[in-house]
């Protein structure tokens, strides 16, 4: 027995290490292998060198005030430098302030997790499977079965729909994925839908709520439901690896992946959701019980990462305005060493 644990703890490290190098693009391996430098502000640095166009991190450890890092472009052909208050597309980010609104409207009795998307939008049960029996919190958790409007290959990526319905029709009559609650599947439909919910429920705009009732308090006045709400000239400039053409100006309006922010915004909210000062206590544990308190974001020409840490009390976020290729795998490396030198330089 002891013999076998100690093969394991041998074979184990040499089997993770071969995969890496089998599995990994080169890139990303020599990113991925390189020492790790004793400071942020060197890894931000260094990660331009691997065909990103530009990099935003915000770093916010309790205590310590927030700092900000940044290198590359905002904008590749006019040469404007990279900006650590510049809006960035935030894409699926947008889902933790849906899911914390909806938290507070299931608190105040205005919505019930376990109605039905029949119940709520009566007019969809003709033409969404199970209707009948996709609940609020099925939808809150990729639960639904719901086809992913954007897994569909009529989904506009480079000419976005300008309105909910046009995106919605693309899953309608559709087949359901899996039946309601036997598994987990990632779907923005099920996030515009209950856009379109919260706003029947309150009569006006989930996102007039959301500013209201999540911004406002919190003071962030660089958030923004959509695109259209900006000057295009304070968002960052997007690339997709290998084609030449800013995509900028490309505006998706689907709740869920629509919103603008700076990093310090998207950090103030994430620390405040995740220690308590956005929601009450009864808020925090509805929440608590139907989402996740971190994510990840990505459209094209933007990729990001919102994470608190509680180990070292400490919100990371980190912006890319590139995407495409191997830009994923490059981009999460980078966070995941940015933690690691935060961690050494905490103990």
């Amino acid at each position: 027995m002891k013999r076998t644990k100690r093969f394991l703890r041998i074979v184990i490290p040499i089997v993770a290490i071969i995969c890496t190098v089998v599995f990994t693009p080169w890139d990303a391996l020599w990113i991925w292998a390189a020492p790790l430098p004793g400071t942020v502000n060197e890894q931000v640095d260094n990660a331009i060198g691997h065909s990103l166009d530009g990099i935003i991190v915000y770093v916010d450890k309790k205590g310590s005030g927030p700092n900000f890092y940044a290198a590359g472009w905002k904008n590749r052909e006019n040469k404007v430098p990279a900006d650590p208050h510049a809006l960035f597309k935030i894409a699926s980010i947008s889902k933790l302030y849906i899911a914390a609104a909806t938290a507070k409207l299931v608190n105040n009795k205005s919505l019930t997790l376990d109605k039905t998307l029949a119940d709520y939008l009566p007019e969809l049960a003709g033409s969404i499977e199970n209707a009948d029996q996709i609940t609020l919190r099925m939808l809150l958790q990729h639960r639904s079965g719901i086809p992913n409007f954007t897994d569909d290959p009529r989904f506009p990526w480079f000419k976005p729909f300008t309105n909910t319905n046009e995106i919605l029709n693309l899953v309608l009559d559709k087949p359901a994925v899996f039946k309601p609650g036997s598994r987990y599947s990632y779907s923005n439909t099920n996030y515009l839908l209950i856009g379109n919910i919260l706003d029947k429920t309150l009569g006006y705009s989930h996102r007039q709520y959301i500013k209201k009732e999540i911004l406002d308090p919190l003071g962030l006045t660089h958030t923004y439901a959509l695109l259209s709400e900006v000057d295009l000239g304070e968002v960052v400039s997007g690339y997709i690896t290998g084609y030449n053409e800013d995509l900028k100006a490309l505006d998706y309006v689907s709740p869920g992946g629509s919103m603008v922010a700076t990093a310090q915004d998207v950090g103030i909210f994430l620390r405040a959701l995740n220690d308590g000062s956005l929601l009450n206590h009864d808020e925090q544990a509805i929440y608590s019980s139907i989402y996740v308190y971190e994510h990840t974001g990505l459209l094209p020409g933007y990729e990001s990462i919102a994470r608190y840490h509680k180990d070292i009390d400490t919100v990371v976020i980190l912006f890319v305005n590139t995407s495409g290729g191997n830009s994923w795998t490059k981009i999460d490396i980078i966070y995941n060493r940015i933690v690691r030198i935060l961690r050494r330089q905490s103990r």
